[in-house]
């Protein structure tokens, strides 16, 4: 290895990373991340690797990875190696492998997505939403876990949101002691705010950026199942999807069928996949899925290779934008329309 690409202060969004291996034409990335669980000294940790694609490793690839982690004796570290990555720009140094220099690239960590979600939706039309005469107050909840920079930086200063819309913004090792888990169980700050009546859209996100909850006001909860079937219904909200064209829908075999609805209607197929979203990377990688989804509460396009709960949130602003209806009309409108699906884990 010749090239580290970091982000800067040490944080990516699992989202952010697969925009960077896509753009950069990296040969994969490593994420270090306890997903939706409880983090600190007591809590857990993983390690996610992604491929070329910016997708999960495949089951070969992983299985081939552990195959050689039983056969390793010894490694090496570099202690003296010293990287500043709160500067940005590229560090070089002289270690004993092939590649001289090796380089160190500390990067923004939302530049590169932030220029990814320009070109898919329509910013003036979620700012007007959220700055304009009839404008919608949000909330937002990070979690404490890597999205705060995100979400300051697009919802907040790019779109216009007030900087008291995002909450737990401020990345922590122990996510302040809670689980980030963008649910009822866990997201309790945001469903107490939303409850109150004073914000009309509100949603969380898990500890890396790929997992997300959407509430209405009165904390009006939309399921993962439901969501995922309202976005494939106003795809044509999004400017991307009408530039590309839809191909077709993948869920996970625990998914709820109301995708399924929506695409009879749409004349487009569904894929049903097993657990894991390794097994969209192939159907869009081969154009047949252009949009996906698990009960788990992740959600992504063809635009990336992994679910992406940023990307969600404004897909749903841009429904609330073009439709001029609240979150609970919009669901309840679809339920009239499509049938209702009751899901429970």
């Amino acid at each position: 290895i010749g090239r580290l690409v970091i982000g800067q202060n040490g944080i990516l969004s699992t989202p952010a990373v697969s925009c960077i291996i896509r753009k950069i034409k990296a040969a994969g990335g490593i994420i270090l991340t306890a997903s939706h669980s409880p983090g600190g000294p007591g809590g857990e940790f993983g390690v996610k690797f992604e491929v070329a694609n910016g997708g999960p490793a495949p089951d070969m690839v992983s299985d081939k990875i552990y195959q050689i982690s039983k056969t390793l004796e010894e490694y090496a570290i570099c202690p003296d190696l010293r990287v500043d990555l709160s500067r940005l720009g590229r560090q070089e140094f002289d270690l004993e492998n092939k590649f001289k220099p090796f380089r160190v690239e500390i990067v923004d960590s939302v530049d590169i997505y932030l220029n990814l979600l320009r070109s898919i939706f329509d910013f003036n039309a979620i700012r007007n939403l959220l700055t304009g005469p009839n404008q919608i107050k949000i909330r937002i909840d990070a979690m404490n876990g890597v999205m705060g920079p995100y979400v300051r930086r697009i919802l907040c200063d790019e779109l216009g949101a007030p900087a008291n819309s995002a909450i737990n913004c401020i990345p922590l090792e122990d996510f302040g002691g809670q689980p980030p888990d963008p649910n009822l169980t866990y997201a309790t700050a945001l469903l107490e705010a939303m409850r109150g009546g004073e914000y009309g859209f509100g949603a969380a996100f898990d500890a890396d950026g790929d997992r997300y909850m959407i509430l209405g006001q009165n904390g009006f909860f939309v399921n993962a199942s439901d969501s995922l079937a309202i976005i494939a219904a106003n795809l044509s909200c999004i400017p991307y999807f009408c530039q590309m064209g839809v191909r077709g829908f993948g869920r996970s075999m625990p998914t709820s069928t109301a995708l399924d609805k929506v695409a009879k209607v749409m004349k487009v197929p569904v894929y049903e996949t097993p657990a894991g979203w390794r097994y969209f990377s192939n159907l869009m990688d081969s154009g047949r899925c252009s949009l996906c989804g698990e009960e788990s509460f992740g959600t992504g396009s063809d635009h990336l290779r992994e679910k992406d709960g940023l990307w969600a949130v404004l897909v749903w602003l841009s429904i609330l934008a073009a439709r001029k209806q609240s979150v609970e009309e919009i669901v309840r409108d679809h339920w009239a329309k499509f049938g209702r699906h009751y899901y429970c884990r």
